[in-house]
């Protein structure tokens, strides 16, 4: 029986073998790639002179993003076509400030770590152990950011009713949604001060659904703003943002 690593490795590369960079090129993916990067940036504070590390960049189309505004990105992911491509992508593009490794840890200690749709893929007792980890390779005033799907989102549910085809695509059988609020507790027991912020409602689904049409990204990424500022409906928000800091 193969692990739950091996079950990863698998899709990814699969994924990483033509659908991730025709599908990610789109102008509503890129609209929210660019917007998740200005929501890191205001979070935590990072800046030109900040270091970067990525866990599980994948093609490295939001860190290539974010290098401009640093100064350095360190992405890292399991997938050997993910990082080939992510190299190009920076070679074509001119950007200097990023490298891509494969794996699954890398060297030194960064201001920032990110992880984009990346927790909720973790195993249970990984989860639980890589704030610990996460702590050992931030610089003293580091920060944490990652961006995951919510347990109690509406979109979900919606979407394994009308779509469970296309939501099969985007999912692996490991993976799993996760409560903001139990994983924030993991971070603060590794002594990380930590807080959680919904991110959205129906922008990012979307973008997914209707990749091509980036007007309405936008448009769906304003009503998004309007919506997370009730309470009541923000619990059902589709991705929270964990943002803990050392």
């Amino acid at each position: 029986m193969s692990s739950p690593l091996d079950r990863e490795l698998a899709y990814h590369e699969k994924l990483y073998s033509g659908f991730a960079q025709t599908h990610f090129a789109r102008p509503a993916v890129r609209a929210l790639r660019s917007h998740m990067v200005r929501r890191i940036l205001a979070l935590t504070g990072a800046g030109r002179g900040s270091t970067v590390l990525s866990l599980g960049c994948g093609i490295g189309d939001t860190e290539l993003l974010l290098a401009p505004h640093v100064k350095h990105v360190t992405g890292i992911d399991l997938s050997p076509s993910a990082i080939r491509q992510a190299r190009a992508d920076a070679v074509a593009a001119g950007i200097g400030n990023a490298s891509f490794e494969q794996g699954t840890a890398a060297a030194g200690r960064f201001d920032l770590i990110i992880a984009i749709f990346f927790l909720h893929h973790l195993p249970d007792a990984d989860l639980a152990a890589l704030p610990f980890q996460l702590k050992e390779q931030l610089a003293d005033g580091g920060s944490f950011y990652s961006l995951d799907p919510s347990r109690q989102r509406l979109s979900g549910v919606v979407g394994r009713l009308l779509v469970p085809g296309l939501m099969k695509r985007y999912q692996t059988e490991d993976e799993r949604e996760l409560d903001g609020p139990v994983t924030a507790q993991l971070f603060r027991a590794a002594g990380l001060r930590t807080r959680v912020e919904m991110y959205d409602f129906g922008s990012s689904p979307l973008a997914g659904l209707l990749p091509g049409w980036g007007s309405g990204y936008r448009l769906a990424r304003r009503v998004d703003d309007a919506i997370l500022r009730v309470p009541a409906l923000a619990r059902r928000g589709s991705n929270f943002e964990l943002i803990a800091t050392k």
